[in-house]
């Protein structure tokens, strides 16, 4: 009760005295005559957009800001993009703005005026992806594949160096892992896409929850009064095939706006997998082939209407469903130290696999006064649900395939449903010293697990309930921030933040009738510095502490079986780890950047395969075993070798050093991680692109676990017809199938184990992509308040 008196006292801090406006304007034009409905923004020097309009019949524009330091950028389709640095310190008048044309011939190639593919940011890399072809007619996920210092590797998304990340749509945090994150980003259109933040240390802002910083999709959006529609289709061809079609509309008119979207996909996709353990009395080697459906739907409706010229409400909700399903063939043998077969198991199996999820929210945004205090409040509901039923048989036979008996037989059925209530405010507060933001948010989380087994070994089911399960966990958090940045002069840049959270956890089981209780209160505080030399040097330091917390469904401590010889199970007595990042950045001429970064993990927690020599069983469970030092060196480099041709490069260096904080029957082992990419694209004509790709990982080992090489090579091909109205793009991905997880190998208990896992990475895609209505819409996304819960629903 305390700890709640004290953040409900910290979170009502006092507003300080007002300042002033300042009077600026200006006019748009081009070479010939004045330009309507430009956008007109104005960033502050931590680069979050403050205010913006669009200005008039005559090209005019006007809006009042406190003094300080800022930046206008203005846009307009067809026209090359604007930007300028400027020191408001009376009120001013920019005088005529000329913007040119975007394109010019040159022969016949024409080349298109366009953003730089990489910006550096004070707390944040800005990857601008319109360039990239292979990112056409594909999905968000596809896109942050694609991203600098980004890679995508067996359902994680994670930032080199750091670990794995949390994603935000438009600071939106996405509360999903694994799968279903995955799922969720393959439903957005990677079209609609106007940049990718990747953020390694996240301000104060943010939920502390992740090691891996975060990355932060931003949606494009244009200008006021007018439609838009695209409609996208594409087929991938792998060893099946997959459709998808989506379709996204915007509307926005005088004070109302509207968007609503609907994602269809179908199809089915293979994943090969083998597995050798390596166990006293002989090898057993296992081998498995998936025929999974490719299968989900998912929509979203966003509403907002303006009240005032301060005042905005707004609703939206999301729905995503997906429909896994899959059947399994399994192939076990096992052999004698002589490497002779003695025995043949072949498990077949079908598992009926579904998960959902809506997402409500209200949200209500105000300006308090003309200093641009601006206050916003969100309500959000999220409900998740997902359910496994798994029925399988294995039987077992000699090395000739006589059958001998029933190895196992059962059905293994598991259900969740997690219940999110969340609230949250946000207030900023410019000052005349600094720009000031605080905030608070508190959660409200209910999650009810099921686990039931049935051994149908004799041909009737019958209930174990030694192997049945209920588990209910959960979990309260109260969490306030304040954060503050300054741009002391032209060189200098400094913002501070902290954030307080307050957690408060319980995990019941009423098979093992075992209760887990956990309370806690943490600091995490965040630094950023940056210096500019001069126009072509800059520096930046930063610093940030985090925390990662276990998803809901790793606490349950009861076992499901993947087949006859292996079950996985989780562990109520898991704990979060926690970690400090530190990051020394240098831009030149913002085309080459190294960046020197180190990630400290204290309580680290993972993945342990570990086996029972006895009966030659692998088990898989979840442990705090360790802590590290995560560091490295990177180094990126954007060229221009030609008019037609562009170049984004990166190359890191990678290294770990890894203790075990718990009796693991292991040694740690680590080296060094060479991490290479380049993406070229090349301007064939007016209307014609190519991309080729090439990204190469080498084996490294990183305390329990030692990882086999990684590749792509990947070619795409866009052509656009009637003035960029119909796109047609082609994607062959992977072409050499190499870029699956490889020879991962792990030594528990004197059992070696070596595992591979191939799951559709080589594929070729055709997309169509159409667009109608009026192309400059403006459509403001909305950020959820309950996205750090619903991250840790994935499985």
């Amino acid at each position: 009760m305390k700890k709640a008196n004290l953040l409900i006292f910290l979170v009502l801090p006092l507003f300080c005295f007002a300042q002033s406006k300042l009077r600026l304007k200006g006019k748009i034009t081009s070479e010939t005559t004045s330009l309507e409905w430009a956008d007109v923004s104005i960033t502050n020097s931590e680069g979050k957009i403050i205010d913006g309009t669009t200005t008039k019949q005559d090209g005019s524009f006007e809006m009042n800001l406190k003094n300080g330091f800022y930046k206008i950028g203005i846009n307009l389709l067809g026209f090359t993009d604007y930007e300028k640095d400027f020191l408001l310190e009376k009120d001013t008048d920019l005088g005529i703005i000329i913007l040119k044309e975007n394109t010019t011939k040159l022969g016949e190639v024409v080349i298109q005026s366009k953003k730089k593919t990489i910006e550096q940011k004070t707390d944040r890399l800005v990857y601008n992806l319109e360039n990239n072809v292979t990112t056409t007619g594909g999905d968000a996920l596809s896109a942050i594949n694609t991203a600098p210092g980004v890679v995508v590797k067996n359902d994680l998304i994670m930032i080199l160096g750091k670990g794995t990340s949390r994603v935000m749509i438009d600071g939106r945090l996405i509360e999903l892992t694994g799968e279903e994150l995955n799922n969720f980003l393959k439903s957005i259109s990677a079209g609609d896409i106007k940049n990718i933040e990747i953020i390694s240390n996240p301000p104060a802002k943010y939920e502390a929850d992740g090691t891996g910083g975060l990355i932060n999709i931003i949606m494009k959006k244009g200008v006021r009064d007018s439609w838009k529609n695209t409609t996208t289709a594409s087929y991938d061809q792998n060893k099946y095939g997959v459709y998808t079609l989506r379709n996204n509309f915007f509307y926005n008119k005088n004070k109302f706006r509207f968007s609503a979207s609907v994602n269809g996909k179908t199809g089915y996709k293979n994943a090969d997998e083998s597995l050798k353990m390596y166990f006293p009395d002989g090898l057993s080697k296992m081998s498995s082939t998936t025929k999974v459906k490719d299968e989900n739907l998912s929509g979203k409706l966003a509403l907002d209407y303006d009240f005032s010229k301060s005042t905005t409400i707004g609703f939206q909700f999301l729905n995503d469903r997906n429909n896994p399903d899959f059947g399994s063939d399994i192939r076990i043998e096992k052999y004698n130290l002589q490497n002779e077969l003695k025995d043949v198991t072949l498990n077949k199996s079908f598992t009926d696999k579904g998960s959902k999820n809506q997402t409500y929210n209200a949200h209500l945004i105000t300006k308090l006064d003309s200093l641009n205090r601006k206050l916003s409040f969100d309500v959000d509901y999220f409900n998740y649900s997902s359910k496994f039923d798994r029925d399988f048989i294995a039987n077992n036979y000699t090395p000739d395939m006589q059958f001998v008996d029933v190895n196992q037989a059962g059905r293994n059925i598991s259900n969740q449903d997690i219940d999110n209530w969340s609230f949250k405010a946000d207030m900023e507060h410019p000052l005349k010293a600094l720009n000031l933001s605080y905030g608070a948010k508190m959660s409200f989380t209910n999650s009810v697990s099921d686990v039931l087994f049935y051994n149908n070994t004799t041909g009737t089911p019958e209930l174990d309930p030694n192997q049945s399960n209920r588990f209910k966990y959960t979990e309260n958090n109260q969490a306030i921030y304040i954060n503050g940045d300054k741009k002391i002069n032209e060189k200098w840049n400094l913002q501070m933040g902290l954030r307080i959270e307050n957690t408060q956890t319980s995990g019941f089981s009423e098979t093992l009738n075992q209760e887990n209780v956990n309370d806690y209160l943490k600091l995490f505080p965040t630094f950023y510095a940056s210096y500019k030399k001069n126009e072509n040097n800059s520096f930046s330091l930063n610093y940030g502490k985090r925390i990662n917390r276990p998803r809901f469904d790793l606490l349950n401590p009861f076992k499901v079986y993947i087949n006859s010889n292996s079950y996985s199970e989780g562990n109520p007595f898991l704990r979060p780890s926690f970690s400090d990042n530190f990051e020394l950045s240098h831009s030149y001429k913002e085309i080459l950047r190294t960046s020197i970064f180190m990630n400290v993990i204290t309580n680290g927690y993972g993945v342990v395969f570990t086996s029972i020599p006895e009966t030659n069983t692998q088990i898989i469970t979840r442990e705090n075993y360790f802590k590290g030092l995560n560091y490295g060196l990177g180094e990126s480099y954007s060229a221009g070798f030609s008019d037609w041709w562009q170049s984004e490069n990166s190359l890191y260096f990678l290294g770990s050093k890894t203790e075990f904080i718990k009796d693991i029957n292991a040694t740690p082992s680590n080296s060094l991680q060479i991490d290479f990419s380049t993406n070229n694209t090349f301007i064939l004509g007016k209307t014609t692109k190519l991309q080729i790709d090439f990204s190469y990982s080498t084996p490294f080992k990183n305390g329990l676990y030692e990882v086999g090489y990684m590749s792509s090579f990947d070619i795409g091909f866009k052509q656009d017809f009637l003035n960029k109205t119909l796109q047609v793009a082609f994607l062959a991905n992977d072409i050499f199938n190499t870029s699956y997880l490889k020879d991962f190998v792990s030594v528990v208990n004197g059992v070696k184990q070596v595992y591979s896992q191939n799951e559709s990475n080589r594929f070729v895609r055709l997309s169509v992509v159409y667009n109608f209505g009026n192309k400059k819409i403006n459509v403001k996304e909305r950020n959820f308040g309950n996205q750090e819960e619903r991250k840790r629903t994935g499985n």
